[in-house]
């Protein structure tokens, strides 16, 4: 099974439902991973979609590729990204000539739906409007709130930054215009008092 169950959290946690098909002028489907399988489940509800629609796809985090379950629904459009950096350019080059009443349908890791996101966001696309379905990889996506870098693919909760090597917590609080966690100093105040590092996204 490809789909997570997140406990209730706070506000900002992002909360994720399951991708319904909506009539529109252009069905933008984003994934990664296992992700593929929710788009595949998508069409299955409406085949109908599929002569007006483009799909960007790449490798989960994990390494997972289900490339062949994309080609094989038959878009009208479907480019595969080696990175999601690359995904994100070739996004950004589509949404310059999406028309009005395009359905965005985001799925996979939350790293790559956040920040996709936040670059659909940013052109001015009202945040409900974005359909999205978590399958997959549970690892996050953290900004240290101290040095302000971002290490990608979390898996261990304390985690040591990427960027200044401190030990963080990795809390729920996310922000949507950094598509990341926030991680904060686990021993700030007592220097050295840092507890194992346990596995909580895999």
């Amino acid at each position: 099974m490809t789909k997570a169950e997140f406990p209730p959290s706070i506000k900002s946690r992002p909360v994720y439902g399951q991708l319904e098909p909506r009539p529109g002028a252009l069905h933008l489907l984003i994934a990664d991973g296992e992700g593929a399988e929710a788009l595949a489940d998508l069409v299955a509800k409406d085949p109908g979609l599929l002569p007006k629609a483009h799909v960007l796809y790449t490798a989960g985090p994990k390494g997972a590729d289900l490339w062949h379950k994309i080609e094989a629904m038959g878009a009208k459009q479907a480019q595969k990204a080696a990175s999601i950096p690359t995904l994100l350019f070739r996004l950004a080059r589509v949404l310059q000539d999406a028309p009005m009443g395009t359905q965005v349908y985001l799925t996979g890791s939350e790293g790559l739906m956040g920040q996709a996101e936040r670059d659909i966001m940013a052109l001015g696309f009202p945040h409900a409007d974005i359909q999205k379905e978590h399958r997959g990889s549970t690892v996050r996506r953290v900004q240290c709130v101290h040095c302000k870098g971002i290490t990608e693919n979390v898996e261990t909760d304390p985690f040591q930054c990427s960027h200044c090597r401190l030990h963080l917590f990795v809390r729920d609080h996310y922000s949507r215009r950094l598509a990341a966690f926030q991680g904060v100093n686990i021993d700030a105040e007592d220097k050295g008092q840092i507890p194992p590092a346990v596995e909580r996204f895999k």
